[in-house]
């Protein structure tokens, strides 16, 4: 089942992005009924490009949601230079990884913690595959700060049910709320819910209603809050490849364009085009089928030609190729084979030589 949200069309992207009131977000973008651009899940997929936004919106160096392109450009600064690094924390947090479970518990996974702001933040996130920003922080930061589990295991539950998943942007922003990434961890209460939520979020007199200090206290020590006992939902089902089976078939002498996951956006001109799911880019990270479906709807309507292949079919098949190209993406450029030309993603904000250890680093260097 495809969100009607969000058609995986380019039609629908740029309507998306005609639609951004930047003023409105400016205002109200931490309010989770808030003007949000809703533009994720065509960013994270290809269909847009953050230089291409930007320019349709015109908006001054400074603006709020300028800031918020740069945030998501940082992340893949950081993912392209530390590559798998951002798997592990990159530094300590308030307590050391021992301290922290390895494993979501079921309360959770099934948003039935008796908290309201976790558990409606789980049901929209199943139900939508997608969540407010400020919903994704006070989520992760129950999960790890109150719960006690490793900000691994909740940013790869999250990541496996979110339609717009970009690795770098969600562990990345785990870690900056567990304390990894940051200089200190993110936390929230039930007043915070209750100034930027909609009531049925609101979580007076829960587990998480506690003062300041409490909070700190909580982060910083071994104890975490007990588990809840409701019913809830069920999780749903996450698989790593897609259900339908397709061969490679060579086409010899063809100007190739792969158009995988991460690069559903229009193709250049002239080129024969192949929708490309290469194995290995999804053995460690499964997607809902909602997100599945929605991929494969964009690829469908790109091209007749759907491969699910690993690389060496994926290297059977481009014998003969006059050339093949692809448009570069950190989640698929490490399997892509020899003689593949990756061309490099459109970027808004320059990219430093060395790894900025900071937002505010990078920020300072890229808008001189």
């Amino acid at each position: 089942m495809i969100d009607t949200a969000w058609p995986p069309t380019r039609a629908a992207a740029l309507q998306r992005l005609a639609a951004v009131d930047a003023a409105a977000y400016a205002r109200s973008r931490n309010h989770l009924e808030g003007a949000v651009t809703g533009l994720s899940p065509y960013l994270t997929h290809g269909l847009l490009s953050v230089p291409e936004c930007l320019e349709a919106l015109r908006l001054p160096p400074q603006h709020k949601l300028v800031y918020e392109f740069g945030w998501r450009e940082y992340f893949r600064h950081v993912w392209v230079h530390r590559g798998e690094g951002i798997l592990h924390s990159l530094h300590p947090g308030p307590l050391s990884d021992a301290a922290y479970a390895a494993e979501l518990p079921q309360d959770i996974r099934r948003g039935a913690t008796g908290v309201p702001v976790v558990d409606e933040a789980v049901r929209t996130l199943y139900a939508r595959g997608w969540l407010h920003n400020h919903a994704r922080l006070w989520l992760a930061s129950y999960v790890v700060h109150a719960r006690k589990v490793h900000w691994r295991a909740g940013a790869d539950w999250m990541l496996a049910h979110l339609l717009d998943g970009d690795l770098g942007s969600n562990h990345l922003s785990w870690q900056w709320v567990a304390g990894t990434a940051s200089h200190k961890p993110y936390l929230f209460d039930a007043a915070n819910v209750a100034r930027f939520a909609p009531p049925p979020w609101h979580s007076e007199g829960s587990a998480i209603d506690l003062e300041r200090g409490a909070l700190e206290a909580l982060a910083r020590e071994p104890r975490s809050l007990a588990a809840g006992r409701g019913v809830g939902v069920e999780e749903p089902a996450l698989t790593n490849l897609p259900q339908e089976a397709s061969t490679a078939e060579p086409l010899p002498g063809a100007d190739l364009w792969l158009a995988h996951p991460w690069a559903l956006g229009e193709a250049p001109a002239g080129t024969t085009v192949v929708a490309l799911v290469l194995k290995e880019a999804h053995g460690q990270q499964p997607w809902s089928r909602q997100r599945w479906a929605w991929v494969q709807s964009r690829m469908a309507a790109l091209s007749p030609r759907r491969w699910v292949v690993d690389r060496a079919g994926l290297v059977a098949a481009l014998r003969g190729a006059a050339r093949v190209r692809t448009l570069a993406n950190p989640h698929i450029s490490p399997w892509l084979p020899e003689g593949v030309q990756a061309l490099p993603e459109p970027r808004h904000f320059p990219d430093p030589e060395c790894c900025c250890s900071s937002f505010s680093k990078w920020w300072s260097r890229v808008s001189r």
